[in-house]
């Protein structure tokens, strides 16, 4: 068995269903969170979400969540106490839940001027899938059939949350070797594909560097700016100006960068 890491931690599947796809512009319609706490106990928490917009009927045609189902409802505001609570200090698990649904909720956690939860750890399982070489592809849908994992009402945030949960159970016993390390070691596999035990040779972590801007989409890192966010997160402003001049464009601009003296910064740094 793989799970001798986990031992004594709340570990909670989490997914969410929103408005679109932008983790920076869209917002929260569903929420989930399934697993349990520290002493065992079932945790299983879910809710729909008021955005404070329109759904888009592209979204809605997902997930099946629409204005009228929402209409009414409190906002993301009414439920942030309670999910800073049950995400604070806690493993989380979900697919893709690094780069989508945690930078997502972060954000709805800024725009109402409150600093978002802090994880012990992120079991994300399309990392895991990816660092032990599985053959794509490996959207969950398709993971959960290669592994027998029945994953009805798809798309909604407690099914998907449920299945990622059984998803990296599955995984961590088929491919057990690779956690038998400790919480803190079996993350920075899954984030850098290394193993050292050395902190110092990794560096501080994002969360600790500086923030530039008001959402923290850009950190500070000894004079240097790393984007935290998105499809380049961890890596220099620099470094994509060479390979993503177009991406550099759209950072510079309000829909990239709401905070303008943050622009001015940056557009200063790449002159």
């Amino acid at each position: 068995m793989g799970h001798e890491f986990l031992a004594g931690e709340t570990v909670l599947a989490f997914d969410l269903e929103t408005t679109g796809i932008s983790t920076n512009n869209d917002r929260i319609v569903q929420i989930a969170l399934v697993g349990s706490d520290s002493s065992g106990e079932p945790v299983n928490y879910e809710h729909l979400i008021n955005p404070r917009r329109a759904i888009p009927s592209g979204a809605s045609g997902v997930h099946g969540i629409f204005d009228s189902d929402v209409k009414g409802l409190p906002d993301f505001s009414n439920y942030a106490d309670k999910i800073h609570e049950m995400v604070e200090g806690a493993v989380i698990v979900g697919h893709n839940v690094r780069k989508f649904d945690m930078p997502m909720l972060d954000n709805e956690f800024r725009r109402i001027g409150k600093l978002p939860p802090r994880p012990k750890a992120v079991m994300d399982t399309l990392e895991i899938v990816r660092r032990v070489k599985m053959p794509r592809p490996h959207n969950l849908g398709s993971l959960c059939r290669r592994h027998g994992i029945s994953l009805e009402n798809a798309h909604t945030a407690a099914a998907d949350a449920a299945a990622s949960l059984l998803l990296f159970w599955r995984l961590t016993v088929d491919h057990s070797p690779m956690f038998r390390s400790t919480l803190k070691e079996v993350e920075r596999w899954l984030i850098h594909g290394k193993t050292a035990n050395d902190d110092s040779a990794l560096g501080r972590g994002m969360n600790d560097l500086e923030m530039l801007d008001s959402l923290g989409k850009i950190r500070i890192d000894d004079g240097h700016y790393i984007i935290a966010f998105g499809r380049h997160r961890g890596r220099h402003l620099l470094e994509v100006k060479k390979i993503d001049p177009r991406y550099i464009n759209w950072l510079l601009s309000p829909s990239g960068i709401e905070d303008d003296d943050a622009r001015i910064k940056l557009k200063e740094y790449l002159s």
